[in-house]
């Protein structure tokens, strides 16, 4: 059946929304909030957490590229790599430090975001980037496993996040603290089960954040991986190939063919791109969210 309304009647309707207090640019602007550091505020500074390779150290020579000055964070075993990330940062321009703790201790991750302002300044971004993987069927999992797994994964993403977060509300003006997610916060693999939920939980962790920390201006958002070529995923392939009687290389080639939709293997300059944006003034009103760069295998 067809509705007609009368003429007079769309008259008097538009006569009564005429009536109605119009919302000016002015008034819009009152309620515009600013998260981020300006960018033309120096300097700018970030800890970045496993930053002495693979995605981290994109992670920490991007923003460095980007004007921030870097807290290289990595543990012990890592230290040559970490000093030379630091060197790199420096040959950029940016001043850079090294820090070597281990994000699952809470006491080691506060004496780092406390060394990183007194030698750097103000810490303006937190990217708690820091992680471990393994292979192992659900099974065969032992109590260590699943401890040690959620003690770097879920434990030092919000020792980081809590950390930054008391410094920021401390110094006032805001900030911007990002967590490493990965596509199995979204789909599990098998195989990774319990790689897979605590990455379910830094997912989680993040949006609960965001929420508490909205009020101080500070936004909390993270990033999901897929495959990347990396030594975590040569890791995951030689792994799985050892169960599956896989060659090395063969796992990761068939998982890029089979999924993911632009038909490579993921670099950490992908990764640190996205990163690059949630730490930037552009994603001032992005928060809680979990950003997954992965060439095409999860559709959110």
């Amino acid at each position: 059946m067809a509705f007609r309304l009368a003429p007079r009647s769309i008259w008097q309707a538009s006569n009564r929304l005429t009536g109605l207090p119009r919302v000016t640019a002015t008034r819009a602007l009152q309620h515009a909030r600013t998260y981020a550091v300006s960018s033309d505020q120096n300097p700018r500074t970030a800890i970045v957490t496993g930053s002495s390779r693979g995605i981290g150290k994109a992670i920490a020579l991007r923003l460095a590229q980007d004007g921030y000055d870097i807290c290289v964070n990595d543990i012990h075993a890592n230290k040559p790599g970490a000093e030379e990330v630091v060197s790199e940062i420096k040959s950029m321009g940016r001043n850079a430090i090294h820090y070597l703790a281990d994000v699952s201790k809470l006491s080691e991750v506060e004496k780092m975001v406390e060394t990183s302002v007194s030698e750097l300044g103000p810490l303006n971004t937190m990217v708690a980037n820091a992680g471990i993987a393994q292979v192992k069927a659900l099974l065969d999992l032992t109590e260590e496993d699943l401890k040690r797994m959620f003690e770097v994964n879920v434990y030092g993403v919000y020792n980081c996040y809590s950390s930054a977060a008391k410094q920021m509300i401390k110094q006032g003006g805001g900030g911007k603290i990002l967590g490493a997610a990965s596509i199995v916060a979204f789909k599990p693999f098998a195989l990774l089960s319990h790689y897979s939920a605590s990455k379910w939980a830094v997912r989680g962790m993040t949006q609960a954040f965001a929420m508490e920390m909205a009020s101080h201006n500070i936004t909390v958002n993270a990033y999901a991986p897929g495959i990347v070529g990396t030594a975590m995923w040569d890791l995951i392939d030689e792994e799985l190939g050892k169960l599956k009687g896989a060659k090395k290389g063969e796992t990761i080639k068939k998982y890029t063919e089979d999924l993911i939709a632009l038909g490579r293997t993921s670099v950490p300059e992908d990764v640190s791109k996205v990163v690059s944006f949630l730490t930037g003034p552009d994603s001032d009103y992005v928060t809680g969210q979990t950003i997954v760069v992965d060439g095409g295998i999860v559709f959110t």
